[in-house]
């Protein structure tokens, strides 16, 4: 069980989780004071360290150590996460103690400003099976003439122990190169890692981890941070001269601000955090257990095998193309068959039809339910594509209601993809989103959402609203709201979350769906990579992965369909190929390989991930549940005449034997981990195989 203690003498905090410690203090000023982040202290070892003052380095700067939230006001020179300006001009905050909360394994500290009705309550929360600690502030006007701007309000600020160097890890990429690792050394200054396009974004996204330059995979202390929102954010890292580092996050960007009206509150996003002494690898399996344990609604269904018929039709959507690719995907063993974009409206191409969400007449001359009756009676589930919070101008949506984008005034309206965002911050707007959502689940008895995001915000105004950037919060807030209140309508729907592919991936979304389309890149060489940085945070069940065409529609490269099975099989497997040009053997050989990945799913799905490297370009994933183990190896080159050799397995019990399901060897555990594991890799380049094992009992 957590525990959360505190010692008045000292005004001393200590939140202590299974394997990790957390201690903050209030100092004489009232500030609240960061003391401890790491391995597990007592009271006592946490009262020594409040002792230890960090001195200010010389006169130019202030005493009193790193801050909870980092505040403007006083001789604060760091990045600031809190930044007010008051009715008459006055910026900044001095606060004074107002009290504390201990209770549910949750902290609030209140704070309030010493001379405006201004009030700050810090939140902690802890769960008893995971060493993450999810953070949050609430800032709230008490005045009750006057409001007050709010120009930045982070969730919340973190601080390392001090060290020689630092390193950190996060992920970097675009459209159709999501989530690729970087690492880098961090330097004496400020680094931003922001969004400013009103979504998580496919350029970054807000998780962090940082160490002191020697973590390993399996070794080595990781200090790592996710921000649950998936809108616009800015995370800034500052490491300081006397060689200090820590950061700051939350949502917005820089330039806007938010009015506090009387009486009114503001409430932060989650910024969760988790320290582990198991280097990466240990960090990565803590966040999975979290997203199980405290994200995910649905975490221990296995996702079903789907098909999604994009890249076999495009915009060309009809009833019989879709009757016949529904019965080739029954064939093979799909359980869930997913129309794509091209059903509703004029939609036959991406310049038209978009906000107009009724069947295509010439294409479906009885509506969506036929064609889901059918699937249902193939023993698949029915799925969708839609994409809510779009338009395009060339819609009757639009000619009706050209006042519901985001727009502001004399200027003109960017067009990207042809499409235009809606305003869901509206009421009247958000309204019409659930309404023609939950008829359209209801009437056509829809199993799963393919809901899509196409488009960053642009002149992300609201002409006539008091506080317009507001916004950039409330548009947010709006598509959780309605995602929400469809999932509750409908207990049984299932939801993928997808931005042109990895652009929305964030704790706060995986909150309302079940799981994300990782890229709209399908090349399996590429994705090893994709899929490598989306795991740092993310389980495997949560992260689409689909079987297309070869040669790729992104790369044109082509691969064997068995090495792009098994780079599909460490997540959520997907098939995405035109069905039609399938080869009976492709047919026969795909058949197979979805029946041993229903074998091995719950191991991949719910097991815990462990990430190996062998010589040359060899990777893999050793997936762990109860007494079995799953390895899927991929290598997409080698020089002629190399072999990678054995891969040394890690995890296992080194005095169990463990049998291979597929051909009936028995190996030594000890030897799997000192030795490693012969595998059968076909010649040549684009190799791969899969592994099963059981531990057997002597």
């Amino acid at each position: 069980m957590p525990h959360l203690l505190y010692e008045a003498d000292q005004r001393l905090w200590l939140l202590s989780t299974a394997t990790t410690c957390y201690a903050i203090r209030l100092d004489e000023h009232d500030v609240v004071r960061h003391v401890h982040w790491g391995a597990p202290l007592t009271l006592d070892q946490a009262r020594v360290l409040t002792e230890r003052i960090p001195s200010p380095g010389s006169s130019f700067d202030s005493a009193g150590g790193p801050e909870e939230l980092a505040v403007e006001g006083g001789a604060r020179f760091g990045p600031a996460g809190l930044q007010v300006r008051f009715a008459n001009g006055t910026r900044g905050v001095e606060w004074r103690f107002a009290g504390h909360d201990l209770e549910d394994a949750t902290l609030r500290v209140h704070l309030a400003d010493r001379h405006y009705p201004l009030r700050l309550t810090l939140h902690y929360r802890l769960h008893d099976d995971s060493d993450v600690i999810e953070r949050w502030a609430t800032v709230e006007n008490h005045d009750d003439r006057h409001p007050v701007t709010v120009q930045r309000c982070d969730s919340a600020s973190w601080t390392l122990p001090q060290r020689a160097g630092y390193r950190v890890s996060h992920l970097v990429g675009g459209w159709n190169s999501e989530f690729q690792l970087r690492r880098a050394d961090v330097p004496v200054a400020e680094t931003v890692f922001t969004s400013r396009r009103g979504m998580t974004s496919h350029h970054a996204n807000p998780w962090l981890a940082l160490d002191d330059g020697t973590a390993a995979e399996e070794h080595g202390e990781v200090w790592s941070t996710a921000l649950a929102w998936s809108g616009s954010w800015r995370i800034t890292l500052h490491r300081d001269p006397t060689g200090r580092a820590g950061w700051t996050g939350g949502f917005g960007h820089e330039g806007l601000t938010w009015t506090l009206t009387p009486g009114q509150s503001l409430e932060t996003p989650v910024f969760a955090g988790l320290y582990s002494a198991g280097g990466f690898g240990g960090a990565s399996r803590a966040w999975h257990g979290y997203v199980r344990g405290h994200v995910l609604s649905h975490p221990d269904e296995v996702r079903p095998v789907l098909y999604n018929s994009w890249e076999a039709t495009g915009f060309d959507v009809d009833e019989p193309g879709q009757r016949n690719l529904a019965a080739r995907a029954a064939r093979l063993g799909v359980e869930l068959f997913v129309v794509d974009d091209g059903w509703f409206g004029g939609r036959v191409s991406d310049h038209s039809g978009l906000g107009d969400w009724t069947p295509n007449p010439d294409r479906f001359p009885h509506g969506l339910r036929p064609l889901a009756d059918e699937v249902h009676r193939l023993g698949m589930g029915f799925g969708l594509w839609v994409e809510p919070e779009m338009v395009n101008p060339d819609s009757d949506l639009y000619r009706a209601h050209p006042d519901w984008v985001l727009h502001m005034a004399h200027r003109g309206r960017t067009e990207l993809r042809h499409q235009l965002v809606l305003n869901l911050a509206r009421p009247d707007t958000a309204a019409w989103a659930h309404a023609w959502l939950d008829r359209l689940v209801t009437a056509n008895h829809i199993d799963f959402l393919k809901w899509d995001a196409n488009r960053s915000m642009t002149e992300a105004g609201w002409p006539g609203h008091a506080d317009p950037d507001r916004v950039w919060i409330e548009q947010t807030r709006a598509v959780h709201r309605i995602m929400d209140r469809l999932r509750a309508d409908h207990p049984d729907l299932r939801i993928e979350a997808c931005a042109g592919g990895g652009g929305r991936a964030d704790l706060a979304v995986l909150t309302r769906t079940d799981q994300v389309w990782t890229s709209d890149n399908t090349d399996p060489v590429d994705r090893i990579g994709i899929q490598h940085g989306f795991g740092q945070l993310f389980p495997a069940q949560v992260m689409g992965a689909w079987v297309t065409d070869s040669p790729n529609v992104a790369t044109a490269r082509r691969t064997p369909l068995r090495f792009r099975f098994h780079v599909a099989m460490a997540g959520a497997l997907g098939i995405g190929g035109d069905l039609a040009t399938w080869s009976e053997d492709e047919l026969k050989e795909a058949t197979g390989l979805i029946a041993t990945y229903k074998r091995i799913r719950p191991v991949v799905q719910h097991g815990a991930a462990y990430r190996l490297a062998g010589a040359g370009t060899l990777t893999a994933v050793e997936f762990t549940y109860r007494d079995e183990v799953v390895v899927l190896a991929w290598c997409p080159t080698r020089a002629f005449g190399h072999d990678p050799g054995p891969l040394r397995l890690t995890a296992l019990d080194p005095a169990a034997r463990y049998r291979d399901r597929d051909t009936g060897a028995l190996h030594s555990g000890a030897v799997l981990l000192h030795a490693g594991l012969p595998l059968a890799l076909p010649e040549g380049e684009h190799a791969s195989t899969l592994v099963h094992l059981t531990r057997i009992e002597d």
